[in-house]
């Protein structure tokens, strides 16, 4: 609910807890152990924003975001609201986009495989260091050549093309072993077998599609995880890229009078579970960064200590439903919890988290001077929508009634490596046939000539038949380099940028 320009999130007896929109861009978390009230007090904020005219990414892994496509009910909540003294309530509707990298239950959301870039690709599956360094080469060989790697095709085609060819490539780029190879191509089976065909690929996602409003509301880009979720590796890393994406394809703009977009990250400890210190160090700068970019993060978990330090140390607006102690362990992360918090004398933090009611929250945000507020227990506002989730009819008419369905629903199998690849190998094939042909003839030839003339043509012919094909293969390799354009350039987390 938005008051004065910025989010009424709830009230502290009769004091208004509000959340500066100028500040969203300074992150937040929204903590708690689970049916606390995390999905509501998200709801809640994404729904203010989206009046704003901010649009928000959310993911939805339970699908009762859904029913933000539809108005709330009066009946549902009118008990709270009067509790809470407000006579006046708005129940609307807000705009959707559903999204399903699985392509069931949204519009299909792409990436291609030299935009993921290979730590994140090397982090879907699981590989050694050692079969992260072979990853590498075969992206910086691709890179060099110009070679798009779009699907799981392409990369598939480099990486057995560098091992066919591991001699050409060892000087420059270190040694490529084969056994490493073909462990990642074996990963790479078992991504397939998950659906990665159907989320490395073209059209892939425009991200300017997020920052879209409609009747002067942010769009919430809804992307359903239901299916996802069940490979947390692969859950995280897509929501990583994703937030990568953004922080790689938008203009600097500094802090603005409201965000261009809020990123809400469910389940958020997955994405640092078990993540090399490689990829925490990225993690860790793109969200010290990105907000330079107009973009906020809210990270939702169960407790704050899930969240790295350095990163929850980035996060200004946090929110702290109920959680329960009952080990040595639990008890330690209340107490932390409530010591992240700014005190307030009049409040036992400690004593009030184990102990609050489903929808209420201690809460500090930033005031509007930037400071952040005493802590304060907060009974949360009712979201607006409907509260649950809605039937694959709502949702199918939703999607196509959306201005941008046709746009990713067709896949589209571009010219790329795997083509390319494919050709070099016949023009290779040719060549061996064609001087193999010429050395039996010039060895058939040589049979009526002295011993000593002989044996220098035949060395010489083994010299020539060796830099002709690596003359194919160089002059090959860096005519489809040039075919395809200009130079590829990688980002902060290794990422293809435009």
């Amino acid at each position: 609910m938005l008051k004065d320009n910025n989010i009424l999130l709830g009230k502290a007896n009769d004091l208004e807890i509000v959340m500066q929109l100028n500040k969203m861009n300074r992150h937040g978390i929204i903590a708690g152990a689970s049916g606390t009230g995390k999905t509501i007090t998200l709801k809640v904020i994404a729904e203010s924003l989206s009046k704003a005219g901010i649009p928000t990414f959310i993911a939805d892994i339970k699908g009762d975001l859904s029913g933000m496509v539809l108005p709330g009910q009066a009946e549902k909540v009118a008990g709270r609201l009067e509790s809470m003294g407000i006579q006046e309530f708005p129940f609307e509707a807000f705009p959707v986009r559903f999204y399903d990298i699985y392509q069931e239950k949204g519009h299909p959301i792409r990436t291609t495989v030299s935009q993921m870039g290979p730590l994140l690709l090397s982090r879907i599956l699981n590989l050694s260091e050692a079969q992260t360094g072979i990853l590498n080469i075969a992206f910086k060989i691709a890179d060099d050549k110009q070679l798009e790697l779009i699907d799981i095709k392409d990369l598939k085609s480099m990486l057995q093309f560098i091992s066919d060819h591991a001699g050409e490539y060892t000087l420059e780029y270190g040694n490529i072993s084969k056994q490493s190879v073909g462990a990642i191509l074996r990963q790479l089976l078992v991504l397939q077998q998950e659906g990665g065909d159907l989320f490395f690929g073209q059209p892939d996602l425009n991200i300017n599609d997020w920052l879209a409003t409609e009747q002067q509301k942010g769009v919430m880009n809804i992307l359903h995880c239901d299916r996802l979720f069940l490979s947390p590796t692969l859950y995280s890393t897509f929501l990583l890229w994703m937030l990568g994406e953004l922080y790689e394809t938008l203009p600097e703009v500094g802090d603005l009078e409201k965000p261009k977009m809020v990123f809400f990250f469910d389940e958020a400890h997955l994405l640092f579970d078990d993540a090399p210190k490689v990829l925490m160090n990225k993690i860790e700068q793109i969200v010290k960064l990105i907000r330079s970019k107009g973009i906020g993060i809210f990270f939702i978990t169960q407790s704050p200590t899930d969240i790295p330090n350095a990163v929850l140390a980035q996060c200004s607006n946090r929110i702290q439903h109920a959680l329960r102690a009952y080990t040595p362990s639990e008890i330690k992360a209340v107490r932390l919890a409530a010591e992240s918090f700014r005190s307030n004398p009049d409040l036992d933090t400690i004593e009030t988290i184990s102990n609050m009611s489903t929808g209420t929250a201690l809460v500090s945000v930033l005031d509007a001077g930037g400071a952040p507020t005493v802590v304060q227990k907060t009974k949360i506002l009712p979201p607006s929508s409907y509260m649950g989730m809605i039937d694959d009819q709502t949702r199918n008419q939703v999607i196509k009634q959306s201005s941008l369905y046709g746009k990713y629903e067709t896949t589209v199998d571009n010219v790329s490596a795997y083509e390319k690849i494919t050709h070099l190998k016949e023009k290779i094939a040719f060549e061996k046939e064609k001087e193999e042909l010429a050395a039996q003839r010039e060895k058939e030839a040589e049979k009526v000539r002295k011993e000593k003339a002989r044996t220098s043509k035949t060395t010489s012919t083994t010299r020539r038949r060796k830099s002709a094909l690596d003359k194919t293969i160089d002059t090959t390799m860096n005519t489809i380099g040039r075919e395809t354009g200009k130079a590829i350039f990688r980002g902060i987390l290794g990422m293809f940028k435009k």
